[in-house]
């Protein structure tokens, strides 16, 4: 963890992560009514700590688990089946959350994005790219906190990217 001109990165551990992918013809509604929450039909998170949908595109979702079980994946799966695809990526993200008075600016400053408050809230999503690495993010409440999820490989060169701009705010 790192703090810099009031922005608090911390990289977030232990994470359950899956892209889950609707069938062709399958609505949103259906896959809502097979786990219990409403999904996004466009960019935004709903669910909670327990399970969590990120709408990332047109019936595809990365859904977010904050204290997986060891075959969390396979349950989702099972509760998905002939409804949707679901594929683990927990190994494959790295989910960054960025806090503090200047997370705004901070995101502002990398994704052709408006962060303004009145437009970008609490359980408003997106998929961009920020310094040329593609990112998956969502905003967790109003404090603003941020969470970015990015592909693993690219965690060390967007981590060095949040330090190097929050200096510069």
């Amino acid at each position: 963890m790192s703090a810099a001109n009031s922005v608090v990165i911390t990289e977030q551990s232990g994470l359950g992560l899956a892209a889950v992918m609707s069938r062709k013809g399958v609505r949103p509604a259906a896959i809502g009514a097979a786990l219990g929450l409403a999904p996004s039909e466009g960019p935004g998170r709903v669910g909670d700590a327990r399970l969590a949908l990120i709408g990332t595109g047109p019936g595809t979702w990365l859904a977010l688990t904050e204290a997986p079980d060891p075959d969390w994946s396979l349950q989702l799966a099972h509760k998905l089946t002939g409804l949707a695809s679901v594929s683990d990526q927990s190994g494959g993200y790295m989910v960054f959350r960025i806090g503090g008075n200047g997370a705004r600016a901070l995101l502002q400053h990398g994704a052709f994005i408006d962060f303004h408050p009145d437009v970008f809230r609490q359980g408003s999503a997106a998929t961009t790219v920020i310094a040329h690495i593609g990112v998956i993010l969502w905003q967790r409440d109003d404090t603003p906190t941020f969470d970015v999820a990015t592909f693993r490989s690219y965690a060390h060169s967007f981590r060095r990217w949040v330090e190097t701009t929050a200096a510069a705010l």
